[in-house]
């Protein structure tokens, strides 16, 4: 598939096969692709927990849900993912790798970054991670764990305390249903958000 048909077409999707498994080719595909995602100074300070069997991911789901055995719309076909990724930054290796020789700082001070790159860095690898599942003919999924869940979740799959969960990509088989209501908004056009040369000129 082309890029631009890829971009055109991913878009995030709630509802999966259960029945059809991701191939672990595409798997092996999408993590090839994730680690090819830019990253300050080359640190590379991400990190992916996969989840396929069925135990994994619903101590995923129990971990990060509050009930998952009477669950809503949305956690219903979520939970109908077959596979979950657990993208998580690791700032350490920003703060570290920006104190080497060769960057020319001195010290590991963390107001250098008024931007997280370890979070925003594994932002992208995520999306890259989307795209090569929609390449694949996949569906997929980036969400967030919610705040008050985040111990369990890393208790559960002994994820360090030095990582963060920046988000988890859900991946499988699209299964029909309607689409999200959010897409009524209409997508926002290059013309109304490209200012050329100072905001608020188009």
């Amino acid at each position: 598939m082309e890029l631009a048909e890829v971009v055109r077409r991913r878009r995030m999707v709630r509802r999966y096969d259960p029945d059809r498994p991701v191939p672990t080719d595409v798997l092996d595909a999408c993590f090839d692709a994730a680690v090819r995602a830019p990253s300050a100074g080359f640190s590379q300070g991400w990190d992916f927990v996969l989840l396929t069997s069925p135990e994994e991911r619903r101590a995923f789901w129990e971990a990060a849900s509050e009930d998952p055995d009477d669950p809503d719309a949305w956690l219903a076909g979520m939970m109908q993912a077959p596979a979950l990724v657990l993208c998580c930054s690791h700032k350490d290796a920003y703060l570290d790798r920006y104190a080497a020789p060769d960057k020319g700082w001195s010290d590991r001070d963390e107001a250098r970054w008024p931007v997280p790159y370890w979070d925003v860095d594994t932002g992208m690898a995520s999306l890259l991670i989307l795209l090569t599942a929609v390449d694949h003919g996949l569906g997929g999924l980036f969400f967030g764990v919610a705040p008050e869940m985040h111990d369990d979740v890393h208790e559960t799959f002994a994820i360090p305390r030095t990582r963060t969960i920046v988000g988890v990509v859900a991946l499988g088989y699209e299964a029909p249903g309607p689409r999200s209501p959010s897409l009524k908004r209409g997508r926002r056009p290059p013309a109304e958000v490209v200012h050329r040369g100072r905001f608020g000129d188009h």
